[in-house]
């Protein structure tokens, strides 16, 4: 089976309804949400929708930190993302708002475990911000493949039996077979508000017999989304990064 795995959709409808397209066209045939399906973009309700949607038809979801905090007043941000949150919680409606509270913190699928943080302690949102924190996600799960999103940059590490570490930044559209004899940590780009410098929207596939995974890009019509987040009165500066993926 091929998945398409997204993180980090943060109420941008415009990246996330290209990404859809561009997993279809590629031959996805089950998707996973690794959470924050809102937050910083100005279409949550329809974000959230599709999402319900996708999960009523077998996707799997997780929760992200941007969506605890919708009905959380315990979860800390910085300025901009609180004024968003804020904002987020008066355009969900109820049945948007239980789903999101629902969703759970992260699911095992065969030899596959997907999380929106990190394994270890999904509840304290850490980063994977280097091998060591990827080592303390791999040993917490005897999962072969991890896959998390949170930090909004691709990055791909593994380790192995005897807990020797690699990373690499993987390269758009070059398929990377993961080996049986070690365990892997894909994490994703961000769908809705890449930060790697490459604007377009950020997704993965993942062939479940080969064990192959793809990272790829999707263009989509930022100035629209940009757009929407101004006409919202949303911090601007959340609108301006989308176009330096920063």
């Amino acid at each position: 089976m091929l998945l398409a795995v997204f993180s980090d959709i943060h109420g941008n409808r415009q990246a996330f309804d290209a990404c859809l397209k561009a997993a279809r066209v590629r031959g996805a045939e089950r998707i996973v949400l690794l959470g924050d399906l809102v937050g910083y973009g100005a279409d949550p309700e329809w974000v959230v929708d599709t999402a319900m949607e996708l999960v009523a038809h077998g996707a799997i979801a997780v929760r992200g930190n941007h969506d605890q905090a919708v009905n959380s007043s315990a979860e800390t941000m910085n300025a901009a993302a609180q004024i968003a949150i804020e904002w987020t919680r008066g355009r969900l409606d109820t049945v948007q708002r239980r789903f999101l509270a629902e969703l759970p913190m992260l699911v095992e699928d065969g030899d596959r475990l997907f999380v929106h943080s990190e394994a270890s302690s999904p509840k304290r949102w850490n980063y994977i911000r280097s091998t060591a924190d990827a080592a303390k996600s791999l040993i917490s799960t005897p999962a072969h493949v991890t896959f998390c999103g949170h930090i909004h940059r691709p990055a791909l590490y593994s380790m192995s039996v005897t807990a020797k570490m690699t990373s690499l930044v993987p390269k758009t559209d070059v398929s990377v077979p993961l080996l049986r004899g070690r365990q892997w940590l894909a994490v994703l780009g961000a769908v809705g508000q890449p930060r790697d410098g490459d604007p377009s929207a950020a997704f993965v596939l993942f062939d479940t017999v080969s064990c192959e995974i793809t990272y790829c890009r999707a263009p989509y019509d930022i100035a629209s989304a940009a757009n929407r987040i101004r006409e919202n009165g949303l911090p601007p500066w959340l609108a301006d990064r989308l176009s330096e993926g920063r």
